[in-house]
């Protein structure tokens, strides 16, 4: 379960401004990449704390039940990486784009950043306020990271519910873009929309049988 442990290597028992950072969204079809950034204030204690775990293993009730309570209690921000931004930059640059405006976002500077994985955005690219450090399995590891998960998750579900709205044939409100069954077929039936990331080879293999 995560916890503060890796926050207090970094000063966060002693009031210092640790930002967990992480996104989600790489691998769909369709949609942005969306990032989430978090500061949990000092010496910060709830019973909910414990509930928090890799967004992967909660459930979306669980998700949905956490995630106002993270943006009540703590500082946040999201930022996002477009279709068009994915495309023209290829996904991982998109995603340290998206993590770089959600940093952004954040009221006040934080003093370190920890990000889920094994990269952070390369400087002097993608401008960051402080030292950021990777970390491998955060959001099994890091409250802040966890919380920031939920957080970008919540959202992007979100989003893409609202574009299912417009484009219901493809099953976005239940696959969030990603290449389901049901989104495989559709993309085959009715072709790409607007949404789709066209430097993926399934979406580019249908644009290819519909020039």
């Amino acid at each position: 379960m995560p916890t503060f442990d890796i926050e207090n290597t970094y000063g966060f028992a002693s009031d210092a401004r640790i930002a967990g950072v992480d996104e989600v969204g790489r691998g769909p079809l369709a949609g942005p990449v969306v990032a989430a950034a978090v500061v949990f204030p000092a010496n910060f204690a709830a019973p909910w704390l414990d509930k928090i775990n890799d967004s992967k293993k909660l459930t979306e009730k669980q998700r949905t039940a956490l995630a106002p309570l993270i943006c009540e209690h703590c500082e946040w921000a999201i930022g996002d990486a477009t279709v068009d931004e994915i495309d023209r930059l290829n996904i991982l640059q998109a995603t340290f784009l998206a993590m770089q405006r959600a940093i952004a976002g954040l009221r006040v500077p934080p003093v370190h950043i920890l990000i889920d994985g094994n990269h952070v955005p390369p400087q002097p690219r993608y401008t960051l306020p402080c030292k950021a450090t990777a970390v491998i399995k955060g959001d099994s590891h890091s409250l802040s990271i966890a919380a920031a998960a939920i957080i970008a998750k919540v959202h992007r579900d979100a989003l893409m519910q609202e574009l299912h709205e417009d484009y219901p044939h493809y099953g976005w409100a239940s696959n969030a873009g990603y290449g389901s069954a049901a989104h495989m077929a559709a993309l085959e039936r009715y072709g790409p929309t607007p949404h789709h990331r066209q430097s993926f080879a399934p979406v580019a293999a249908a644009l290819r049988k519909t020039a």
